[in-house]
C-alpha cells in the first residue's frame, strides 16, 4: 500500500447541485470491519459510476474523507501533516463543538434519487462495519441562498484558484492531491433572526441581502462581520481561500432550519483560524454575531485522499 501511484484528485471541485447528502460514519469493532471499510472506500469510484450512468446529466459525484482516529489502521500510509481530530473552540459565549467521525461521504447530484440510491448501495456494502454518526440531506435554496436569506459561498475560489486553494501541493508528496475538509451542522433560530431589521442582518453578514454587495465593517466597537472574520490573510497580505459547499437543510413542520457547513482546504489551519476568529472574536470578546442565531451541533475534520490513493487501499 505504500507504493507511489499516479495522482488523481477526488472531485472536491464538483459543481454545487440541487441535492446533497452529508454522511458521517464511525468504524465499529465488528470482525473484519477495517477490511470491509477499506474495500468499500477503494471501490467508491466504481460504485459512483454504477449510479451516475442512470443519468449522465445529473452531475453525480461522491467525495470520501477519512478521519484522524482511523487513518493509520485503515490506510497504513503516512499521515497528512495537519490531520488531527476537530479541535473544539470555546469562546466566552459560544463553542464550536467537536464530535466523532471516522468516515465522511459528500454525495451530490441534481437528482435526490441518485444520492439516495448511492447511499443505499454504499450502506449495503459497509453493513455492520460502520455506525451512522450523522446523516443530513441538503438542498439548493433559490439562487444559492441559505435559509437566513443571504447568498452563500460568494468568496469561493474560481478557475485555477480552486486547486491552489484546495489541494495539497506536490512538495508534500505523501498526500499530494488530497484536501482537508471540515464539516459543521448549524441550526438557526429563524424567528429571532427574522425579527432583526434587514440592515442589522446585513451588518452581521457583511453583505446586502438583496443583491449580495459587500459592505464595509462599522468601526464602532471594532465589531467585525461574518464576512470579515472569515477572511484569512498571511503575513505577506496574501488571502487564503477555502472552497465551501454549504447547503441548507431542515423541516418547517418540526421547526428545524439549518446550514451544513463544509469547507475544503489545502491548509487545515486556515479553517481553524476562521473558527477561532468567529467563536473567540477578533479582537477576543467580539465574537461573530451570527453565532447568536446559529448553533453548531457537530464539528469533525477529515482528509480527502486523492482518488488514486483511495483506489490503492485494496490493492494488496
Amino acid at each position: 500500500m505504500s507504493r507511489r501511484v499516479p495522482i488523481e484528485p477526488q472531485s472536491v471541485d464538483a459543481p454545487l447541485t440541487q441535492s446533497a447528502t452529508f454522511l458521517v460514519l464511525s468504524v465499529t469493532n465488528s470482525p473484519d470491519a477495517i477490511q470491509t471499510v477499506r474495500k468499500a472506500v477503494a471501490g467508491v469510484d466504481d460504485l459512483a459510476k454504477n449510479v451516475a450512468i442512470r443519468d449522465l446529466g445529473a452531475s453525480f459525484a461522491c467525495t470520501v474523507g477519512i478521519g484522524s482516529d482511523v487513518w493509520d489502521r485503515l490506510t497504513g500510509l503516512p499521515r497528512p501533516a495537519e490531520l488531527h481530530p476537530f479541535r473544539a473552540v470555546k469562546g466566552a459565549v459560544h463553542t464550536a463543538v467537536s464530535t466523532p467521525g471516522d468516515l465522511f461521504f459528500h454525495i451530490r447530484s441534481e437528482r435526490r434519487d441518485l444520492c439516495f440510491e448511492f447511499e443505499r448501495q454504499l450502506m449495503d456494502i459497509l453493513g455492520d462495519s460502520v455506525a451512522v454518526v450523522d446523516e443530513t440531506v441538503g438542498f439548493r435554496y433559490f439562487d444559492v441562498r441559505d435559509v437566513l436569506g443571504f447568498v452563500d459561498g460568494t468568496a469561493n475560489p474560481v478557475g485555477a484558484s480552486v486547486p491552489a486553494s484546495t489541494l495539497v501541493a506536490e512538495e508534500d508528496d505523501t498526500v499530494a492531491g488530497g484536501s482537508y475538509v471540515v464539516v459543521q451542522k448549524y441550526v438557526h433560530d429563524l424567528k429571532a433572526w427574522q425579527a432583526l431589521p434587514a440592515e442589522q442582518q446585513e451588518a452581521i453578514i457583511g453583505r446586502t441581502k438583496f443583491d449580495n454587495v459587500e459592505l464595509d465593517d462599522a468601526v464602532y466597537g471594532q465589531q467585525q462581520s461574518h464576512k470579515t472574520l472569515n477572511t484569512i490573510e498571511g503575513e505577506d497580505g496574501e488571502e487564503y481561500d477555502i472552497l465551501r459547499d454549504n447547503m441548507p437543510f431542515g423541516s418547517p413542520a418540526s421547526g428545524e432550519f439549518g446550514t451544513y457547513f463544509i469547507g475544503y482546504s489545502r491548509r487545515l489551519w486556515v479553517i481553524e483560524r476562521m473558527l477561532q476568529r468567529m467563536f473567540v472574536g477578533n479582537p477576543p470578546g467580539l465574537h461573530d454575531r451570527l453565532l447568536d442565531f446559529s448553533k453548531p451541533l457537530t464539528g469533525t475534520t477529515f482528509f480527502v485522499p486523492s482518488s488514486s490513493m483511495l483506489a490503492s487501499l485494496d490493492s494488496d
